[in-house]
């Protein structure tokens, strides 16, 4: 089969590696290489590379709508295409390319969580159980009729890099099992249900900001959902500290909300409704390092967190 593969990064991966296992015929089309870091050194997509290693043809387009991109899928002549994280809307003409239509591998348990952001904000709002489903494309963000869903259930100190990486494998399986059920032609539509969906956005930096004053259990989640970006943070002296990794206890203190503790050379957040102990963290100018390690060199006990 002739498979046009959108996808950018490393959720797409696996999807990517088992079509290349299938053997079809592939074409992939990415984002642009992007600066990253400091330094702002040029970096190309992970689906780029795996592509590059594979001698598959890749294409990069900023906007896949545009003529030359809509040139190049028509050129290719598709039989299907395959999305899974792409990071960019298709437009109708280009989803009328492809004779067999399009498929994605989306990060949630659909209709909940439409969007940018499925497996971060499935972490944030706390949920125990998120999943991954198949679906038709179409015009609409992620309104397309279900195909297949794999359901599992969310550590409580999972992250999502964490879980990103488990469902970008539970998706690869899905969609081997999604396609070989179109081409033998037990595949069925499953249109979504408008009343029950949720729609998350792309999150920003300043989504990861920490109320002190909300609960412990909400800090945590938020702290793990945000990890590795764009990373939860508070400002400590006008400056923000990133808190990359939290741990829930049943240490009590009496302090505000926000206020940092010392004892027995661990750092703890008093929060609206207990405590959390702050385990790994990141002050301006210096790099990630463990609480235990940050407090040989910097003091903290009775500082505030705002």
């Amino acid at each position: 089969m002739r498979i046009a593969f959108l996808g950018t990064p490393e959720f797409a991966l696996p999807s990517l590696k088992a079509l290349i296992d299938r053997g079809d015929t592939l074409a992939v089309f990415t984002q642009p290489d992007r600066p990253v870091g400091r330094k702002a050194v040029l970096t190309p997509p992970p689906v780029k590379l795996l592509a590059k290693a594979n001698g598959i043809p890749v294409y990069q387009f900023e906007k896949i709508r545009s003529a030359e991109g809509r040139e190049a899928l028509e050129a290719f002549a598709p039989d299907l295409m395959v999305t899974a994280a792409f990071g960019q809307l298709l437009s109708s003409k280009n989803l009328a390319i492809p004779r067999l239509g399009t498929i994605n591998v989306h990060g949630s348990l659909l209709p909940k969580y439409r969007g940018a952001s499925p497996i971060q904000s499935a972490i944030i709002a706390g949920e125990t159980e998120t999943g991954v489903t198949t679906m038709m494309t179409d015009i609409g963000m992620d309104t397309g009729d279900m195909l297949l869903r794999a359901s599992t259930a969310i550590d409580p100190d999972e992250t999502y890099e964490q879980l990103s990486d488990r469902l970008a494998v539970l998706g690869a399986d899905l969609l081997l099992k999604t396609i070989m059920q179109l081409e033998n032609g037990s595949l069925v539509r499953i249109p979504q249900d408008p009343a029950e969906a949720t729609v998350c956005h792309m999150l920003k930096k300043e989504d990861g900001k920490i109320n002190p004053s909300r609960s412990a259990k909400e800090i945590h989640d938020l702290v793990r959902g945000t990890n590795p970006w764009p990373c939860a943070f508070a400002l400590l002296d006008d400056q923000p500290l990133k808190i990359y990794e939290t741990r829930r206890t049943e240490r009590s203190f009496s302090d505000a909300p926000g206020t940092l503790r010392e004892n027995d050379g661990k750092l703890f957040l008093c929060c609206g409704d207990g405590v959390l102990e702050i385990v790994s963290l990141q002050a301006v100018g210096k790099k990630r390092m463990a609480a235990d390690a940050f407090l040989r060199g910097c003091h903290l006990d009775g500082k505030i967190l705002c």
